[in-house]
């Protein structure tokens, strides 16, 4: 079933990014990963960032996660410009405000699903019950099993209730579904939609699929680090009905 997308124009900017740049290596062996990127992101909002191998989608994630710091250009959460921002005040903003899922799960092989949770809940200040997060990715009769008694979708959606259970502002996802099969990767969506829609969590996901970019409130395109166009979904189409 189609959903009408909210108007992002009316909501609250939760990312100003201006003139962002971020440059590796010099002279010769220069690469410009990003070069003169604009782009607001607004709370809620579920975005895709799309493009090819090399198109900047990791550096932007990166950044925005607090990973990386541009080059030049300016990156601003809220009040905080991030761009300026110390070590320890990254540390901070990572632990206050993202989540992050990666194309690989990352879990601790002799930890149980719960205890695989449970890992992040020491580091933030109101954590999510852990079996409440546990039970929003459909995991509550596996909370028991280790990683290795898991699927690979299982160990996907472990990796996702870790994120939440900080009850994460900004959740980002770099290729969440890049190790699965259609079916699986198909269910790892549904819980992406279910996260972004249940508790606002605005969520940013780099796929090289482009079916998936029919989910998102906005497409982001992106091509030898810069922002190629900007695409606007007048209907989302929900998880279950994409096919690639």
């Amino acid at each position: 079933m189609n959903r009408i997308c909210a108007d992002p124009l009316t909501g609250e900017k939760i990312f100003a990014i201006k003139g962002l740049c971020r440059t590796y290596g010099e002279g010769a062996v220069e690469v410009k990963a990003l070069t003169d990127v604009d782009l607001t992101i607004f709370r809620g909002e579920f975005i895709v960032l799309l493009g090819p191998s090399g198109s900047g989608k990791s550096t932007l994630l990166n950044i925005l996660g607090g990973l990386d710091v541009p080059t030049r250009g300016e990156v601003w959460f809220g009040g905080q410009d991030l761009s300026r921002a110390s070590e320890n005040e990254l540390t901070a903003y990572r632990r206050r405000h993202i989540g992050f899922v990666f194309q690989f799960y990352n879990l601790i092989p002799s930890l149980t699903v719960r205890e695989n949770v449970a890992l992040v809940t020491d580091i933030v200040t109101d954590p999510m019950p852990v079996d409440e997060a546990v039970d929003r990715v459909g995991l509550s009769p596996r909370r028991d099993h280790f990683p290795s008694q898991l699927s690979g979708g299982e160990q996907q959606r472990v990796a996702i209730a870790r994120a939440i259970v900080k009850r994460p502002d900004v959740l980002l996802c770099d290729e969440p579904t890049g190790a699965l099969d259609y079916q699986t990767g198909k269910l790892v969506l549904e819980v992406l939609e279910h996260v972004n829609r249940a508790f606002g969590t605005t969520s940013i996901v780099i796929t090289h699929n482009a079916a998936i970019a029919k989910m998102a409130d906005r497409v982001v395109y992106l091509g030898d680090g810069r922002v190629q166009r900007i695409e606007t979904n007048a209907h989302k189409v929900s998880p279950s009905e994409l096919t690639w």
